[in-house]
């Protein structure tokens, strides 16, 4: 064991000393899917103190291309992401404090998990979130690295509150929405170098050698062959909403919070309720509808062309439809 991060402490940039220092942080990973799973992974094998994962969604076959952690079985019984990838990493580094939660990623919810940490990485597939998440890191002061990959495309930038613009700032000014991974595909290097990207630059952070990281937001693309890497010093702005002189933090606000999203391109609709759910009791009766699978984690449903996933915090996927009113439709049908 005394050897575990040997070739690591070899690496003059952490030495011993940044290895004690890693003993001691802890990082919020929101997202567990393709990145989320992989920055997880390398930092649980480098000896981070403590990671907390958060994450909506359940394993899926389609998953497993490029989402590291899981396994077949895992798709079969619908394990939350969360879950399944904790299991894992506690099998991978049994030091390492792991803390799952699966939930939806609310500003209400998330912040009362802030309170120890000291760096989020950004793993999720969505701007609501992400601007959600923008706010609220600004406003607690707590440095976060964005990530995003598609096909075979990727980009990061750290977000340093005070010295950085903010994803607020960059959406002026950089190529930051587009396709999705679920309409255009997406191939796996692509996540291993965003990933890569990401968890040298939490290293770097971690160990507190703050000049060596990057200012600049990294972009490539694999399969023609680009990579660049852009200054945006000059993309933050005084106005900001977000970071200026007078921020607001509009997306903190309960207007601009979702309660009802299409996810991703994946013909899927959220709805969520806030109330939480008796799976059990749901599952009975649930079962004179269709088929019915339940896990302690959440309760699923067959019904017609569509499949409904109930979680227990009040969440429901509904599979098989892109259309929020059809959805709603089928949920109260359903539910009542």
């Amino acid at each position: 064991m005394n050897e575990r991060y040997s070739r690591q402490e070899l690496f003059r940039p952490i030495g011993e000393n940044g290895q004690n220092k890693l003993r001691i942080k802890h990082v919020l990973i929101l997202g567990c899917g393709a990145l989320g799973t992989t920055n997880a992974e390398m930092l649980v094998r480098a000896g981070i103190g403590r990671v907390t994962i958060i994450d909506r969604d359940y394993v899926e076959f389609s998953n497993l291309q490029r989402q590291q952690l899981f396994s077949e079985q895992d798709a079969i019984e619908q394990i939350p992401k969360a879950i399944a990838a904790k299991n894992r990493l506690n099998n991978i580094n049994s030091d390492v404090e792991i803390d799952a939660y699966v939930m939806d990623a609310t500003s209400s919810k998330i912040l009362p998990l802030l309170k120890s940490v000291d760096l989020v990485i950004d793993a999720t597939d969505n701007f609501d979130v992400r601007l959600m998440m923008n706010d609220l890191l600004q406003k607690q002061n707590i440095t976060w690295i964005f990530g995003s990959c598609v096909g075979s495309m990727g980009m990061s930038f750290t977000i340093r509150p005070g010295d950085t613009p903010c994803l607020n700032c960059l959406l002026d000014r950089a190529p930051l929405t587009g396709a999705t991974c679920d309409s255009v595909g997406i191939i796996s290097p692509a996540v291993q170098m965003v990933a890569a990207h990401q968890t040298t630059e939490a290293l770097k952070y971690l160990v507190e050698d703050f000049d060596a990281m990057r200012s600049s937001l990294v972009t490539f693309d694999l399969w023609n062959n680009n990579y660049q890497t852009i200054n945006v010093n000059r993309a933050k702005k005084e106005t900001c909403t977000t970071c200026g002189t007078n921020p607001s933090f509009p997306y903190l606000q309960y207007e601009n919070q979702t309660k009802t999203e299409v996810l991703c391109g994946r013909e899927t609709v959220q709805i969520r309720t806030g109330r939480e759910v008796n799976i059990e009791d749901l599952a009975l009766r649930l079962t004179k509808l269709g088929k019915v699978n339940l896990n302690p984690f959440l309760v699923s449903l067959e019904y017609q062309s569509y499949r409904l996933v109930f979680f227990k915090d009040g969440r429901t996927l509904i599979h098989g439809t892109n259309s929020i009113e059809k959805a709603k439709r089928l949920y109260y049908q359903i539910i009542g």
